[in-house]
């Protein structure tokens, strides 16, 4: 089955919901930001790169189609309506605004995955270019695609958590990523005040990666802030 790893923006204002999904989304390499209302959706937009957007119908700030509307006006972007609301007449009038796709809650994460990877696909016959995989910084290379990376061409054997918080520092070379973002998009929301964890993920990575760990080339500490990754 062909992995894909873009950013997609899931607009949701229930919480269950959102976490499920995006649950969903992480289990299959997706890296997944939110919105519980049409408001904070429009501002993600604008603050980072954004492959697809999942949307829900009934937000508390905006009708979910207005927020289609509004996007269309600049993006093609694929998106999917995610709603409750199961009547042809919706169904149709989504649609014809400009969505890709229309799925019913309650659905499975099966069901979900698929319709994502047939507008994933849709999108990128159009000529688009895919996203950058590979992410080098000095001797260190990872590839997302195939899950691997390497140290001076040496393969690094890498936890599943570590290598989502590489993969998150690496996109990111160069740039201080807060604790408390750095625990969201590697744990999840439940886990946002564990920075004993962070550390700890933080400092078996070093120990992988870096020569003298206590004098770090690679991954820098901010202090009182989070971590970065050198760019060069």
């Amino acid at each position: 089955m062909e992995q894909y790893h873009e950013t997609i923006l899931v607009v949701e204002d229930d919480v269950q919901i959102r976490n499920f999904i995006c649950y969903a989304l992480k289990a299959e390499g997706f890296r997944c930001v939110t919105a519980g209302n049409a408001a904070t959706a429009m501002k993600q937009l604008l603050a980072e790169p954004v492959d697809m957007m999942l949307l829900d119908l009934g937000l508390p700030d905006m009708d979910g189609g207005e927020v289609l509307k509004k996007v269309r006006e600049w993006s093609e972007m694929p998106i999917i309506i995610v709603s409750a609301r199961d009547q042809d007449r919706e169904k149709a009038a989504m649609l014809d605004l400009g969505a890709d796709d229309y799925l019913t809650k309650p659905f499975s994460a099966t069901e979900l995955m698929a319709r994502i990877r047939v507008a994933l696909r849709h999108l990128y016959r159009q000529g688009l270019p895919r996203p950058q995989s590979v992410y080098r910084v000095g001797g260190l290379e990872l590839d997302v695609e195939k899950h691997a990376a390497s140290l001076d061409g040496e393969p690094l054997h890498l936890t599943p958590m570590e290598f989502s918080l590489m993969t998150l520092l690496m996109k990111n070379a160069g740039k201080v990523l807060t604790s408390g973002y750095l625990l969201k998009e590697v744990w999840g929301v439940s886990y946002d005040s564990d920075t004993q964890a962070l550390r700890a993920l933080m400092a078996a990575l070093r120990r992988k990666i870096e020569k003298n760990p206590a004098k770090p080339r690679y991954l820098l500490t901010e202090i009182g802030i989070g971590y970065r990754m050198a760019d060069e």
